[in-house]
């Protein structure tokens, strides 16, 4: 069992920065596969950014050129860095482990494990 622990949300203004953190514990971290999903208030939720196993790196194109997702395995650790923020970009993200360590997954389903999602507020 693999448990995951968000932190790093906040209210921001629009432009602003804020960098999302994900701790995982109770598994071999550096063999997986780990992204970010969101959902914003009233809309299913949607893929930000994934890393594989071997640092392959997947942007939505929403996000691409602004959000930067990174991993230590070393913390066991997952970060989003999210700069030039939108009020658009407000919703609670979620952390996801995906035991596969495959590139380029993007779709809830092949997720194994969720944290409980932290909250990104945007204001304009």
């Amino acid at each position: 069992q693999v448990q995951l622990v968000e932190s790093g949300g906040g209210l921001v203004q629009a432009g602003g920065s804020l960098r999302l953190s994900c701790a995982a514990s109770g598994g071999t971290f550096s063999r997986y596969t780990m992204g970010w999903f969101r959902q914003a208030p009233g809309k299913e939720r949607e893929f930000v950014a994934t890393i594989s196993r071997t640092d392959i790196r997947w942007y939505a194109d929403s996000v691409k050129g602004r959000f930067t997702i990174s991993r230590d395995n070393a913390k066991n650790m997952v970060n989003l860095q999210m700069n030039s923020l939108k009020p658009e970009d407000t919703a609670v993200y979620y952390c996801a482990a995906d035991l596969s360590g495959s590139a380029y997954i993007i779709r809830e389903r092949h997720y194994d494990f969720w944290g409980q999602g932290t909250q990104v507020t945007v204001s304009s």
